[in-house]
């Protein structure tokens, strides 16, 4: 165990140190890790979309979760596969808009008020205009956080728009198991100790 959780930090790029998680794994000889490693390797292949999109994503689902490691090594791994700054800048601002929305608009449909559905939402949303990433895949990064985040009514929307734009439901299942794969490896690395110490 304690091989593949050294392999699993490789094949992210993170350093050696202390994760909780992934100390009790190996203490345990928990087989989970060996799952962790291959849904990971698994899920950021995809007929549907390209390496680069996958860590994109990956990328968009980390920012969301508040993982500074996992931020870090997937920014990294898709500058490698030539990400530019405009690229990587529009999927921490579509992460950051996303956890907006989905905290708004999982009001309104939880809220039994109807009242509200009057009023203007009034928060500005001019990225989604006309994105770097192209307006099917900033659609399918938002489906992926809204999804994260549990928002039905932002999940139902940009479902339709992705769809709408173009893109085949197997894109949208292959980025919802990414998606959903890159949450539990953010829970899994969640309280690593500060890079320099072990």
């Amino acid at each position: 165990m304690q091989e593949t959780r050294n392999d699993l930090l490789a094949d992210i790029g993170l350093p050696e140190g202390f994760y909780t998680s992934l100390s009790a794994f190996v203490a345990g000889g928990h087989k989970y890790i060996r799952d962790l490693r291959i849904n990971l390797k698994n899920t950021l292949e995809s007929a549907h979309f390209s390496r680069k999109q996958a860590l994109f994503i990956a990328l968009a689902v980390a920012v969301n979760e508040k993982s500074a490691r996992l931020v870090g090594a997937f920014e990294q791994m898709a500058r490698r596969e030539g990400a530019t700054d405009a690229e990587v800048a529009e999927v921490h601002a579509c992460a950051s808009l996303l956890a907006t929305l989905n905290v708004f608009y999982r009001f309104k449909h939880s809220v039994d008020n109807k009242h509200y559905e009057t009023l203007p939402a009034g928060i500005k949303m001019t990225i989604m205009a006309r994105p770097v990433l192209g307006k099917m895949f900033f659609e399918l990064v938002s489906l992926v956080v809204s999804a994260v985040n549990g928002c039905q009514t932002c999940v139902n929307n940009h479902e339709q728009a992705v769809r709408h734009e173009g893109g085949p439901q197997e894109l949208i299942f292959d980025a919802i198991r990414l998606g959903s794969v890159v949450k539990g490896l953010c829970v899994a690395l969640q309280d690593g100790a500060p890079l320099g110490q072990t």
